[in-house]
């Protein structure tokens, strides 16, 4: 199993919108057949490993990270072609959290014939799921925040100057993680001020079927007709304010949610959008006025901070701006879940925790 999980997370930046699934087919203690989930419309990691196999998989244990899926869609269902190929028992970590298949895959199973058992190293398996899992239980994507500061938590120059804090390494880093998400989230602020282009752009990924969506969040419909996020391709989403009309440039790449009572987009309305559209994880890389209000509002799952070993000083831009907070109650606590070195920099993973 744990090498199931070790095949899922290999194939996360490949499987949207899929979930990421290794499988693993062992027989007689020996390990006869193994896969993962190739891109969508190709073979789930069952049937990989069963073609891996081949006629070593009759009277077989089948080892699956995420429960066999019983449902017709581009591919067949994975029970079927489990039962078909003489597998004697199944072993999966986790239920699959899409209704349609969550238990009635483990019941299709045993329908065939099939010995099964669940919750094998379940809470490692998660990981490479948990944007599925959020999509289909919370209906929004899991979304991780990166952002790039100094020890003192500037992420500009009062300026704006910003280029570059963290180092070559690091930014290296942030094209691992680009890949592992489905879409790229930035704010009308940083497409103004340092025109980004969003895109995965490392050669370990040049395997990618299509690059993330990138969405900007743009109230006004601001983005101009030559922000590089336009050029590259169509995978762009500028969600606007409802009312707000669409330019023509903007007219195919054009989305609205409505707006809260500030008159802001509603962020939460934004991820809901995305669900929506089958993503089921979100990349964000923004300004502090976006930063800010997607942790004040709940909606940050993972904070990613490269911390870069220099001091900006008092004349500069902190990492959020979240209007209204007074006291040190109204704060975000965070748990560290990793500390590691990037480069001269250190990368911090972090679990907020909401009061």
């Amino acid at each position: 199993m744990a090498r199931a999980i070790q095949l899922a997370e290999a194939t996360v930046p490949f499987s949207h919108p899929n979930p990421a699934v290794g499988c693993v087919i062992a027989l007689d203690g020996r390990v006869v057949g193994e896969g993962n989930t190739q891109p969508a419309g190709q073979a789930h990691a069952e049937v990989m490993a069963l073609q891996a196999a081949g006629h070593h998989a009759q009277g077989a244990t089948a080892y699956v990270s995420l429960e066999p899926c019983c449902t017709q869609g581009r591919t067949g269902p994975c029970t079927d072609a489990l039962a078909a190929a003489g597998i004697a028992r199944v072993v999966y970590a986790i239920d699959d959290p899409n209704p349609a298949v969550d238990g009635a895959g483990a019941n299709a199973l045993r329908a065939a014939g099939i010995q099964v058992q669940s919750g094998l190293m379940a809470a490692a398996a998660k990981a490479p799921v948990r944007g599925f899992h959020s999509r289909f239980t919370r209906g929004r994507p899991w979304l991780t925040l990166k952002m790039a500061s100094s020890l003192d938590g500037a992420i500009a120059m009062r300026s704006g100057e910003s280029q570059w804090i963290t180092s070559p390494e690091a930014r290296a880093d942030v094209q691992h993680f680009r890949a592992r998400h489905a879409a790229i989230l930035t704010g009308i602020g940083t497409v103004l001020a340092d025109d980004p282009a969003l895109t995965v752009r490392d050669p370990r990924y040049a395997g990618l079927s299509r690059q993330p969506l990138r969405v900007i969040a743009d109230g006004r419909a601001r983005t101009p007709s030559d922000a590089q996020v336009l050029t590259q391709d169509e995978q762009v989403l500028v969600v606007a304010a409802q009312e707000t009309p669409a330019p023509v440039h903007l007219a195919s790449v054009f989305a609205t949610v409505p707006a809260n009572d500030d008159g802001l987009l509603d962020l939460a309305a934004l991820l809901n959008l995305l669900a929506a559209r089958d993503i089921n994880s979100v990349w964000a890389e923004c300004g502090p006025a976006l930063a800010g209000a997607l942790l004040a509002t709940g909606l940050v799952d993972t904070l990613i901070c490269y911390l870069a070993p220099r001091a900006l000083g008092s004349d500069s831009q902190s990492m959020f701006t979240t209007p209204g907070w007074q006291r040190l109650a109204d704060g975000v606590a965070f748990a560290f879940d990793d500390v590691r070195h990037v480069g001269p920099d250190l990368r911090l993973t972090l679990s907020p925790r909401y009061p």
